[in-house]
C-alpha cells in the first residue's frame, strides 16, 4: 500500500480518556493493553507525523447520550459500557459536564484535535462507522486510503476497517496505536484483533514504520 498525503488520511478511533486513562472507565480491562503498546505515545506520534507532513485527520468518537440509554437490545460488550456509562455525555447539543471527562480526549491530543483542521465526525453508536458520516466526510475530499488507528483494537477499530474495506478503501492498521481488553471470560482482545488486520487489512505496521513513510512523502 503506497500512501500519499493527496489522497491518503489518517483516522483515529475513539481517542477519549475512558479507554487511555488511568482514570477512565474501561481501564481494569483494558490498561495493561495501552501500557504494553505505548498505545497513548504511538497515537501521538501519529498525530505529530500527520500534522507536520500536512496528511488530513479525521476523529471518529464515540458517545453516549441519554435518549440512549433507552434502548432494548445491547451486543455483550456494549452492555458493559452502557453499565458504567462509559462514552457519557449530557446531550448531544450541550457540552455541559464534558471538558475533562471519560468522553473528552487525553489533554495532550488537545492541541491536534482542536486546531481547527482535524476533521472530528459525527460520533458512532456501537462499534463501526455505518452509523456515522465517516465515510461521507473521506469521499468528499477524494480520499481512498486511510491510516486508521485508535481504541479499541477488536472492536471499534476492526469494525471501521471491515466498514472501510467493503466501500473500497486501501487501509493500513497501525497496530501498536491500538490496544484491546483482556477478559477473563471472553479472552484477549488484542491477540484476536491483529489476527483479523492481517487477513483483512491492506497493510499492518508499526508506528515508527508508518511515521517514516509519512515523512517520505
Amino acid at each position: 500500500m503506497n500512501i500519499n498525503k493527496k489522497n491518503t488520511a489518517v483516522v483515529v478511533i475513539d481517542p477519549q480518556n475512558d479507554v487511555l486513562s488511568e482514570k477512565g472507565k474501561a481501564w481494569d480491562l483494558v490498561g495493561a493493553s495501552v501500557k504494553e503498546n505505548k498505545t497513548v505515545e504511538n497515537i501521538e506520534h501519529i498525530f505529530k507525523a500527520a500534522k507536520q507532513n500536512d496528511f488530513e485527520v479525521f476523529i471518529s468518537p464515540h458517545y453516549y447520550y441519554p435518549t440512549d440509554y433507552g434502548w432494548k437490545t445491547f451486543a455483550t460488550l456494549e452492555q458493559m459500557v452502557m453499565e458504567v456509562k462509559e462514552f457519557y455525555r449530557s446531550g448531544a447539543l450541550t457540552l455541559d459536564g464534558f471538558l475533562g471527562s471519560g468522553t473528552d480526549w487525553p489533554d495532550r491530543f488537545k492541541p491536534f484535535i482542536e486546531d481547527g483542521k482535524t476533521i472530528v465526525v459525527n460520533p458512532h453508536k456501537v462499534f463501526g462507522s455505518q452509523n456515522n458520516d465517516l465515510i461521507l466526510q473521506l469521499g468528499k475530499r477524494s480520499i481512498n486510503k486511510v491510516i486508521l488507528l485508535g481504541m479499541l483494537a477488536n472492536l471499534c477499530v476492526e469494525s471501521h476497517l471491515r466498514d472501510l474495506v467493503e466501500y473500497g478503501f486501501e487501509v493500513l492498521v497501525v497496530k501498536d496505536a491500538t490496544a484491546a481488553p483482556n477478559h477473563p471470560e471472553l479472552g484477549d482482545g488484542y491477540k484476536a484483533a491483529l489476527i483479523n488486520y492481517g487477513y483483512i487489512a491492506n497493510a499492518v505496521l508499526s508506528t515508527d514504520d508508518v511515521v517514516a513513510e509519512m515523512a517520505r512523502v
